[in-house]
């Protein structure tokens, strides 16, 4: 199998999660998730819809097929849609690895958030270029949890992220993929490959950027994979406690956050 078990769930609370990211992030990851209309775009990994509720609405001219392996996810994702009127969208269960549509079906393809949890990224990219249209471009946008720095720093904050990359490399994912999308893209064989680095930078002077990702989306994110850390012995409960205590000073008045996103698009000329 190429893909992995999803390292965070498909708990409400892992719903939510996304939903805040999304809505937090609407604006540094897609104020320029535009596509050349008229156009069919291909959404690939969409889970719950929470990226499709805002990429889908920028495009009125162009209709999106949103595809995800978890039916219920896209369950979700369809009520999302049409709570929010948004009619150029239509799901589908499908896998990366095994797309159910003829070559040069799309003018674009879109991920967000999906590679991180493959076995075979560079194997996905292909499946995909495949059925993308010769001069439609592949946008992929991922982050890199290496890319977390707080302050106060503290040793066991640190231990409690670096349990959430080695669960994911454990579960067959790289949660640091991001810095890697431009050789990825180039070796997959898309052209003018272009990455842009999205940074996330929080303090008290960005109230909204504390609560809505410190707290609600990389803190909540971490603070989720809990009982797997513990289970599989990569910190004791003593530590683990001290070190969520310890990353959630980063919310305080004196605290600061940094994360950066990756955006990469490059274009199937051949």
């Amino acid at each position: 199998m190429s893909t992995v078990e999803y390292v965070h769930g498909y708990s409400n609370e892992e719903s939510q999660r996304l939903s805040d990211q999304a809505n937090t992030l609407g604006d540094l990851l897609h104020h320029d998730s535009v596509f050349h209309p008229p156009g069919l775009v291909l959404e690939a990994g969409c889970g719950i819809g929470a990226q499709t509720v805002i990429v889908a609405p920028k495009n009125p001219q162009c209709n999106f097929v949103s595809i995800d392996i978890n039916g219920r996810s896209l369950t979700k994702a369809e009520e999302s849609t049409k709570k929010k009127q948004i009619h150029n969208v239509t799901f589908q269960v499908a896998d990366v690895f095994h797309l159910p549509f003829n070559n040069e079906s799309f003018d674009h393809i879109f991920i967000c958030f999906l590679l991180e949890h493959l076995r075979d990224p560079f194997g996905a990219i292909v499946s995909l270029k495949r059925v993308l249209k010769t001069g439609g471009t592949i946008t992929v946008i991922e982050g890199d949890h290496g890319s977390a720095y707080y302050h106060p720093r503290s040793p066991a904050a640190q231990a409690t992220i670096q349990c959430i990359v080695e669960l994911q490399a454990l579960a067959g994912g790289n949660s640091l993929i991001g810095r890697e999308l431009y050789p990825l893209l180039v070796t997959a064989g898309l052209k003018d490959v272009f990455v842009s680095p999205r940074v996330v930078y929080a303090d008290a002077s960005r109230p909204e950027m504390v609560d809505g990702f410190t707290r609600k989306t990389f803190i909540a994110m971490v603070e989720g994979v809990k009982e797997q850390a513990i289970s599989r012995g990569l910190l004791n409960g003593t530590v683990w406690n001290k070190g969520i205590t310890d990353l959630k000073r980063s919310t305080d008045s004196n605290g600061t956050f940094s994360y950066t996103f990756f955006k990469a698009v490059g274009k199937k000329l051949d």
